[in-house]
């Protein structure tokens, strides 16, 4: 007979969350249980710290937590689509651990959906918090990405979101391996419906600039086929000037005897069009790169144990000296 499904999933990536994983747990219990059946998926995303200890304690002392330890940090992205792998719920709460957003959006959250009957709900920040660079780029990176995608995401989005079993599904059919989560959420479409919330910021954060960097660019070409647009315009355009420039000398030396002269002109003119030509043919192998990658078929992410007990029911049968977790191995390639 198939166990039926809980109610609630709540999936949660581990990366030095040492600090906020015991309060994480402690809050995120306390309105989980008012949905009824719930479990709490936690994806160890090659923490250095000791995450993965204080997780595996969590799995020993509450049956509902599942602890799912990738072999290597995979990044954010991947291991929040490798936690929707395991959540089974009828409905699936995901939010990061780090305690920024409030567990205790769950709640108003699924008021919300109860009330719009959307298929998601997902937290926008009221007011984008951080230093002036960090507003400024995350501006730009917004500003950038809908401007060159078909696909806009909401500015300021959140990871913080409360999904149905079906957006789940849905989401889930996606294959890709490079993936930006953001660009993702927007295609599988669905209602969804933006809540404002205020966002707590813990002063530190694990994206430096060259990962928001690379950010930019992979979500750009993962989602989007504009710049190669953009590219052959720009050739036209470039092919045309010349075109005009080239008459213009023609008829300057047939009908008015000038022989213009101007080697620094020409010399800059070779340098910005030789610069041009390795910009566009650095977007060509962008996407190139991109079809290499999937064409390969990789695992999203390769996971290298699951911690979790067998079943509730079997565990609450055991005297507390024998309640240990199981070790399942297994790898993410097929699943993903």
């Amino acid at each position: 007979m198939t166990p039926s499904r809980p109610a609630l999933s709540v999936v949660a990536t581990l990366y030095n969350s040492a600090p906020y994983l015991t309060d994480f747990h402690r809050r995120v219990t306390a309105v989980a249980h008012r949905a009824g059946d719930y479990e709490i998926i936690l994806v160890n995303d090659g923490s250095p710290d000791d995450s993965l200890a204080q997780a595996r304690r969590l799995v020993e002392a509450d049956a509902r937590v599942r602890l799912v330890d990738l072999s290597r940090n995979f990044g954010h992205h991947k291991a929040m689509m490798t936690g929707l792998r395991y959540a089974t719920g009828q409905r699936v709460f995901l939010i990061d651990s780090d305690l920024e957003e409030e567990p205790e959006l769950l709640e108003s959250f699924a008021a919300r959906m109860d009330e719009t009957a959307v298929d998601v709900v997902y937290g926008v920040q009221e007011r984008r918090r951080g230093r002036l660079g960090e507003r400024i780029t995350g501006a730009a990176y917004y500003a950038l990405f809908n401007a060159l995608s078909s696909y806009p995401v909401p500015k300021n989005l959140l990871t913080v979101r409360l999904m149905t079993r079906r957006y789940v599904d849905a989401l889930l059919e996606h294959r890709e391996r490079e993936i930006n989560i953001g660009g993702l959420w927007a295609i599988t479409g669905f209602a969804q419906l933006p809540v404002a919330v205020n966002k707590a910021h813990k002063g530190t954060s694990t994206y430096d600039m060259a990962r928001k960097l690379a950010i930019v660019v992979d979500s750009i070409t993962s989602y989007s086929n504009r710049p190669l647009i953009y590219i052959f315009y720009l050739g036209v355009m470039i092919s045309i000037l010349a075109g005009i420039a080239g008459l213009d000398l023609l008829v300057r030396r047939i009908f008015f005897g000038v022989l213009l002269e101007g080697w620094p002109s020409l010399i800059i003119s070779i340098w910005f069009l030789g610069g041009l030509t390795m910009l566009c043919l650095g977007v060509i192998g962008i996407y190139l790169a991109k079809i290499f990658t999937e064409t390969k078929q990789r695992p999203l992410a390769v996971v290298r144990e699951v911690f979790e007990y067998a079943s509730t029911a079997s565990r609450a049968s055991l005297p507390p000296s024998e309640r240990a977790p199981s070790r399942l191995p297994t790898m993410e390639s097929e699943r993903t």
